[in-house]
């Protein structure tokens, strides 16, 4: 397991600026996700960590060694695309072996370590097969066998789930973490499914512009993004314009057109004060409808447009001029009469405040 530090890193294409100064540490055995809209530069960033590209400035770390201008084969990294890049006139074995035989390892050494890869993604039966009857999940199992196979100091995936239908995408999340943690490998994973990332990652870095936006655990930013732009982007969310009306540390008590409001500071490192204007943030999962109003974080509606969808029913609630998303699991909709007034309620520790 290695350390990857990334320091500095700026990568320009033209007059157009990829990557900005952008800095991080990945720690050993961590499975760290880059995620952001398209044109962040989460894939940039990738390619320049497996050496397909040079940055302009900046550094990369193997732990302490410096791989900045490493030509890939020497950097030893397992890569995963999003095409899969297999060989179809070869068999799954061949697929696998052939990084070991680029390497010259001895031929007894080589069929040792592609059928110990085979087996820690359950393809072992399949060895003989050619690329074109397997399945897109089998052959997903194949690439990351073949990544795996050279024993590499790090992992990097790039979408490797796209091409797969919804169920084969939740089976191979877990599998991939499952074969990341059992090798020990420090992997960086870009994604830009969110659910993806917050299952299955221990951290990831939120992209913009070619900047980093946050970093933190799922739950860090989910729970208490930093921004507009990263609450918008994981997940969904509900913004509520407001003032502040005190404040102390990273609590505060905010006025609304619909009544006060308590939370939390998303960003610890901003200093509002009283008086500054905030956009709270309030995830559809977090409201509470109730029949009587609150002394506080709640808002008067009626609920509009329902849809069921099993375990958990979405609601439009309308209210005063401001249309909110809400969920509710195992939702009983007959009690949910439209047209009848109720009350949107929201823990304090649900509420982030961001800067507008």
């Amino acid at each position: 397991m290695i350390a990857i530090t990334i320091e500095n890193l700026v990568k320009n294409f033209g007059e157009v600026t990829a990557l900005n100064g952008i800095s991080l540490r990945i720690e050993p055995g961590e499975l760290f996700f880059l995620l952001g809209p398209s044109g962040c530069g989460k894939t940039t960033l990738l390619r320049n960590i497996a050496g397909f590209y040079i940055p302009d400035a900046g550094r990369i770390l193997f732990g302490d060694e410096d791989v900045t201008r490493q030509p890939p084969h020497k950097r030893n990294t397992g890569m995963m695309f999003q095409s899969y890049a297999l060989w179809p006139h070869m068999t799954v074995a061949k697929n696998v072996a052939f990084g070991l035989e680029e390497r010259r390892v001895p031929a007894p050494e080589i069929r040792k370590r592609v059928r110990a890869a085979l087996e820690s993604v359950q393809m072992e039966d399949y060895a003989e097969r050619k690329i074109a009857q397997l399945s897109g999940g089998q052959q997903q199992r194949v690439a990351l066998a073949r990544a795996l196979v050279i024993r590499p100091r790090c992992l990097l995936l790039d979408e490797p789930l796209s091409n797969l239908d919804a169920r084969l995408r939740l089976e191979m999340r877990t599998g991939i973490r499952r074969v990341c943690k059992e090798n020990g490998l420090t992997a960086i994973y870009v994604t830009h499914d969110q659910k993806e990332a917050l299952s299955i990652s221990d951290r990831m870095a939120i992209l913009e512009g070619g900047r980093i936006a946050q970093i933190g655990t799922p739950e860090q930013v989910y729970r208490r993004p930093n921004s507009q732009i990263v609450a918008d982007f994981i997940g969904e969310t509900n913004f509520l314009p407001g003032k502040i009306l005190s404040i102390q540390g990273t609590q505060a008590v905010v006025g609304t057109a619909h009544g006060p409001f308590e939370g939390h500071l998303g960003d610890p490192l901003w200093k509002p004060s009283a008086g500054t204007d905030v956009v709270l943030s309030v995830r559809p999962e977090s409201w509470i409808l109730r029949d009587k109003a609150p002394s506080s974080n709640g808002i008067k509606g009626l609920i509009g447009e329902s849809i069921y969808l099993g375990e958990v029913a979405q609601y439009r609630f309308a209210a005063q001029g401001l249309d909110l998303k809400i969920l509710e699991l195992n939702p009983h909709l007959s009690a949910r009469t439209p047209g009848h007034d109720f009350f949107a309620v929201a823990d304090p520790d649900d509420v982030v405040l961001l800067q507008p």
